[in-house]
């Protein structure tokens, strides 16, 4: 079970988020409260949270730095802000410093599920990350044969050091594994639960959703820096899988 951290100045956001989200269906045991961030702080200090949702701006010490501080003290903690479009600067410095999500105002209750599952998500990849770590680490030196769990290991990093890179393929990764291209495609396959083409496009279209969010860069721009060679390609795909265009995206969340 898990301990959740909600920070808002606002008691009516607090009272709201605590009357209709399903905590014990989330698994979420404990919720605590605070109204700034140096009491947040406190709390958290004491507490130690799994997560923590709270709000940009607030008095005493705002989200951002609130954020910082308590990644400075448990960098696995997942943090998730609220922000206003006004605040978007703070947004971008968040990501930067580590914070996992954020959510524009205002919120609704499925805005709310939605991000806190992502955070519980974000969480217990976390965990399988390093129980897969250690797995790889107790494996002998001297042996030949690595088995699937370390094969994802290496994987992931691949993909997080390619993510802009558009030469990135399925070829480009067995070369760097030094496995063939056609025994790397089954294994990623039985890893990953899809093809490599169809993961890296849902990864990709992830990361241009939060640069959507959280920058003014021009879809051309975003397409560039998640490796899209192609703009139209990156908006026709991002459409599909979010039904509205990249730019009615921006709209929307503006609203």
């Amino acid at each position: 079970m898990y301990k959740l951290l909600l920070v808002d100045d606002e008691p009516i956001i607090i009272r709201g988020i605590r009357s209709f989200v399903d905590f014990e269906a989330l698994s979420i045991s404990e919720v605590f409260e605070a109204s700034n961030g140096e009491a947040a702080l406190e709390i958290f200090k004491q507490h130690e949270p799994d997560f923590i949702l709270a709000d940009i701006n607030m008095p005493r010490m705002n989200g951002l730095d609130f954020a910082i501080a308590v990644k400075s003290l448990k960098p696995d903690v997942k943090i998730a802000l609220v922000t206003g479009y006004d605040y978007f600067d703070y947004a971008v410095s968040a990501l930067k410093a580590g914070v996992d999500d954020y959510v524009l105002k205002p919120v609704s209750k499925k805005d709310i599920e939605q991000m806190l599952k992502k955070l519980i998500e974000k969480r217990q990849q976390a965990d399988n990350y390093i129980e897969v770590s250690r797995l790889v680490q107790d494996l002998k030196k001297n042996t030949d044969t690595v088995d699937d769990t370390g094969y994802k290991v290496k994987i992931q990093k691949e993909i997080e050091d390619n993510i802009a890179n558009k030469d990135f393929s399925l070829t480009y990764l067995a070369k760097q594994l030094a496995l063939s291209t056609s025994y790397l495609s089954s294994l990623f396959k039985r890893l990953y639960g899809q093809t490599f083409q169809e993961y890296m496009v849902n990864m990709r279209l992830e990361r241009a959703k939060i640069l959507l969010l959280s920058t003014h860069m021009r879809v051309y721009e975003i397409a560039d820096a998640v490796g899209f060679e192609d703009p139209n390609y990156l908006s026709a795909s991002f459409k599909r899988k979010f039904m509205l265009s990249p730019n009615q995206f921006r709209e929307k969340a503006r609203e």
